[in-house]
């Protein structure tokens, strides 16, 4: 069974946008998990533009589902947030300080020392590890030299060109994921996945363990409600 992790950053922004505390993160985060919701997944940035470091420290405790925390561990910031929190999950992202958005995975030959390293840091703390991979068979083999115990495929590729090319765009993902459980690589995809794409995805992943979807499931909560999005989203995955 492929779970869906709810993204909630885009609540946090929309928070954010006008001070105090409408949208309530923490209900939503509890109401998601209600709905249905197989994880909650936050992505804390260096300026806290989202989700802010003490939301992160809010929610650990009241979150019955899988909490999934994803960011750059070269901030040191994060590494201590994670390693103090202790969630079930930490996805490693190679963001830089002022990203607007996750656009690329990790190059994990370049950085096998380094990802070793701090994968090793997390492991040892009892965290289950993913890193952020595009759907190239070299960096799964990278992946799999670090220690990690998953990789997430970076989907935006996919997305991009689903409508056109969908034949031709989910060939490098299918190839990846066969390698990765070869390998005895976990297998999450997460980055502008939707109602639109989910379903032809999961059905071209082998063994896909979990998506993390925030925007396109947060935006189409406007129009179909929280919960009635979640749901829909579920069924895409069966």
């Amino acid at each position: 069974m492929t779970k869906l992790s709810v993204n909630i950053n885009k609540i946090a922004t929309i928070r954010n946008s006008r001070g105090g505390n409408t949208p309530n993160l923490l209900q939503v985060a509890q109401d998601a998990e209600r709905f249905g919701a197989q994880g909650i997944t936050v992505h804390p940035r260096p300026d806290e533009r989202h989700i802010r470091y003490q939301d992160v420290y809010d929610l650990k405790p009241l979150l019955k589902t899988e909490f999934n925390i994803e960011g750059n561990p070269k901030i040191q910031k994060f590494v201590d947030l994670v390693l103090d929190v202790k969630p079930e999950q930490v996805t490693l992202v190679p963001d830089g300080d002022n990203q607007l958005t996750s656009d690329h995975g990790w190059d994990t030959i370049a950085n096998k020392d380094y990802l070793t390293d701090i994968i090793n840091t997390f492991k040892n703390a009892g965290i289950r590890t993913s890193i952020f991979v595009d759907p190239d068979l070299k960096m799964v083999e990278g992946a799999k030299v670090t220690g990690t115990d998953r990789i997430e495929l970076y989907t935006e590729e996919y997305a991009r060109l689903y409508q056109t090319q969908k034949e031709t765009v989910i060939k490098p993902f299918t190839e990846a994921s066969i390698l990765a459980n070869k390998l005895g690589l976990g297998v999450n995809a997460g980055h502008d996945l939707s109602l639109e794409n989910l379903a032809y995805f999961k059905q071209h992943t082998e063994n896909l363990l979990e998506v993390s979807i925030g925007h396109a499931l947060i935006s189409d909560s406007i129009y179909f409600g929280l919960e009635n999005t979640i749901q829909m989203y579920l069924r895409q995955l069966k």
